[in-house]
């Protein structure tokens, strides 16, 4: 079997017809390595098809000849005229007193974690969809600038168009409509930006977006407590904060900040989701709690809020992430697809999404 690493290596011996290769050049997007089978996007302008034929042709041979690929599958696709890119320089304008809603969207809920890594993006994008499965109109914004990694979590590519250079039209797949800042720069590029630009561009993803008519809006924050939380929470009217963290104590010492931060910026606390809370051998069946168990629970009922969820440790909910649908639409009826859907079930219960 191939790695990821080995097909992107060979990718950048494929040069496009401006001599540059088609992986740093941002031509290729959407990459997905599954077994034996590498399928991807060649993203180009119509114009450009007939010399992009022999790339592809290129392309699949060179990884063909790889050792485990079994099947190649490119497709070329661009947009009918070339979008304007948005203007993502910080507004000059003065700020109307105190936090606005946003036009068209009902309700905003921040999906937050006080460290990385505990699983709070993989958390966003299937809650998102199961919300969409419970019948909602609902739009998730990837404000993880440094990391953003929904663009991948939900197969979406391409470049969002702007009609006029400042209205952004947001993408769209899975039932949800979805805007990231990953969507404006090639996948390896860092993004190097101090406050006043992280401020600006939220705050103009926010409003300068065409959201359209939502039930509820969903805001991937950034882990820890920085400028991105603070200009979310007091220029956007915010129903309600989702913390999720692991049951080990290194997460929960910073889960508790990032409650503490939303405790002082007045915005409610909708409840914790466990995340990788146990593990469960695929092969004995044998449960293992690998970050410990309980810790969550414990926190949330000190705290006086609800527990959400417990989400499992579980391999398909990696692979389907990475493979661009939620675990939540390509299994739906699995245990761990039902944590998502139980945590959607319960929030338009309450009114909350």
């Amino acid at each position: 079997m191939a790695s990821r690493e080995a097909v992107l290596e060979r990718l950048k011996t494929i040069k496009g017809p401006d001599g540059a290769d088609i992986v740093s050049a941002g031509t290729m997007r959407a990459l997905n390595v599954d077994g034996g089978t590498v399928r991807f996007v060649m993203e180009i302008a119509p114009s450009q098809a007939p010399a992009y034929e022999a790339v592809k042709a290129e392309a699949e041979t060179a990884l063909q000849a790889l050792d485990g690929i079994e099947k190649v599958a490119i497709v070329l696709t661009g947009h009918s005229a070339p979008a304007a890119p948005p203007d993502l320089k910080p507004q000059r304008k003065a700020d109307p007193t105190g936090p606005q809603q946003v036009p068209g969207v009902d309700r905003i809920l921040a999906i937050a974690s006080g460290k990385g890594g505990v699983g709070k993006s993989t958390v966003s994008s299937n809650l998102a969809c199961a919300l969409a499965a419970q019948g909602r109109r609902v739009g998730l914004l990837d404000a993880d600038v440094y990391g953003p990694s929904q663009p991948r979590m939900l197969g979406v590519s391409g470049r969002p168009a702007s009609p006029d250079g400042k209205t952004i039209l947001p993408m769209r797949n899975h039932g949800v409509t979805m805007m990231s800042l990953g969507l404006m720069t090639n996948e390896d590029q860092a993004v190097v930006w101090r406050g006043p630009m992280l401020m600006g561009a939220l705050q103009q993803m926010m409003n300068q977006v065409q959201w359209g008519a939502l039930d509820v809006l969903l805001v991937d924050l950034p882990p820890g407590t920085g400028d991105v939380q603070m200009t979310l929470s007091q220029k956007f009217r915010v129903d309600g904060a989702i913390v999720v963290s692991t049951p080990q104590d290194v997460a929960l010492l910073d889960a508790r900040k990032g409650i503490d931060m939303f405790n002082q910026l007045k915005v409610p606390i909708t409840g914790m989701i466990e995340n990788m809370s146990t593990h469960v051998c695929s092969n004995c069946g044998h449960e293992e709690h690998v970050f410990g168990h309980g810790g969550v629970a414990a926190e949330a009922a000190k705290l006086g809020v609800p527990l959400l969820a417990e989400i499992p440790l579980h391999l398909d909910i990696r692979v389907a992430a990475d493979g661009g649908a939620p675990i939540v639409v390509t299994q739906p009826d699995s245990p761990q697809a039902k944590a998502f859907l139980d945590v959607a079930a319960a929030l338009v219960a309450k009114g909350v999404a």
